[in-house]
């Protein structure tokens, strides 16, 4: 078996980076003699690494910077210490540039496609470049099924669908209060970006506040901030979201609320959605590509709205004001279909696709 290395130039705050650290993490301790090392253009996550790991980062301090030099940080240290080594890459992000590298060195590389195609298949020169260089990989790793037969249809190049992993099961399920009296707490977790599309959470939540009750904490930080404070001060609803900015610990602020929403244009499969199903946490997602139809197996487990619809999304607000047991019943089945993101399960099975590839 070849050493590894892990290929992700930007490490930020989301649901590609836990998955970043549990992977490298699982594969550190199952690799025996083998070395897992890291390129990265970020140096400020290295707690998250085991101690066994080797992490290949820039002493200066680029971690504001842009996701482009972090990349052109990356191949730099790519070409410095890699280049001549007998190695497997295995990318996390900026897919084509790991995969430009393994070409130009010879190395064979696993990609792990976070994205839905449908982000790429819209534009047809992105559709095109993509579909170029995807298939310069020696195997592609995707998170949802839905994802694998997208990528198929888009692109014709097959996949193997490995779901993510839920790191921590030891949480107690939230305890259910039906008071009707008491504030909704609805809470959203992700980056403040236009994929998550935070104005539709927050146009919805405008028309839900003129009939009942209601309190929104947004969680995460981005480009986004000025436009939703901006759209929450025009519409009077400064006394109601609270914006909470990126938290270490968001098991206790989504254990604090009564209702999970999200609004996004497009996912992977998204971890926040498998998070508050492992917290008890009744779910109102977008039915957008690819992940929350999957995760909540079609609204058995959660409800969905159309993506952008922020009035279905506010009825379907109130309806859960009104009806909590309903949601509830929902959110307590969705604790036993868990065993989809069993860590031992999913993790073991890159460890399979790197030995695979290792002795072909």
């Amino acid at each position: 078996m070849k050493d590894i290395l892990i290929f992700c130039p930007s490490i930020e705050y989301g649901g590609v980076e836990k998955n970043l650290f549990i992977i490298t993490n699982y594969l550190s301790k199952k690799i025996g003699k083998k070395e897992v090392c890291v390129i990265s253009g970020n140096n400020n996550h290295k707690k998250n690494f085991s101690k066994n790991i080797k992490l290949f980062t820039p002493k200066k301090n680029y971690n504001n910077s842009s996701r482009l030099v972090k990349i052109i940080i990356s191949i730099i240290i790519f070409i410095k210490y890699f280049r001549k080594k007998d190695i497997i890459i295995l990318s996390f992000q900026a897919n084509l540039t790991a995969i430009l590298l393994a070409k130009i060195f010879r190395k064979k590389i696993i990609i792990r496609s976070n994205t839905a195609p449908e982000k790429f298949a819209q534009n047809f020169l992105k559709k095109i470049i993509f579909n170029f260089f995807l298939k310069f990989s020696d195997i592609i790793i995707v998170n949802s099924l839905i994802f694998k037969k997208r990528l198929k249809e888009f692109f014709n190049i097959n996949s193997i669908c490995i779901y993510n992993s839920l790191e921590n099961k030891n949480f107690k399920n939230k305890k259910v209060i039906f008071s009707k009296n008491k504030t909704l707490k609805i809470i959203s977790v992700g980056r403040l970006t236009d994929q998550k599309d935070h104005l539709t959470l927050l146009k919805a939540f405008s028309l839900v506040v003129n009939k009942i009750d209601a309190k929104l904490m947004i969680v995460g930080k981005g480009k986004n901030l000025r436009t939703l404070k901006s759209f929450v001060k025009k519409n009077k609803l400064s006394s109601k979201v609270i914006f909470f900015g990126y938290s270490k610990n968001i098991n206790f602020l989504m254990n604090k609320a009564d209702l999970f929403v999200l609004t996004s244009k497009y996912e992977g499969l998204p971890n926040v959605l498998i998070e508050a199903q492992n917290l008890g946490i009744p779910i109102i997602s977008s039915n957008c590509p690819t992940g929350p139809n999957e995760i909540l197996l079609s609204g058995k487990l959660g409800e969905l709205f159309p993506v952008g619809n922020f009035v279905n999304l506010s009825n379907k607000i109130i309806k859960f004001n009104n009806n909590k047991k309903r949601y509830f019943k929902k959110a307590i089945l969705a604790k036993k279909f868990l065993f989809r993101f069993d860590l031992e399960d999913n993790c073991s099975k890159y460890l399979k696709v790197i030995q695979k590839l290792s002795n072909d």
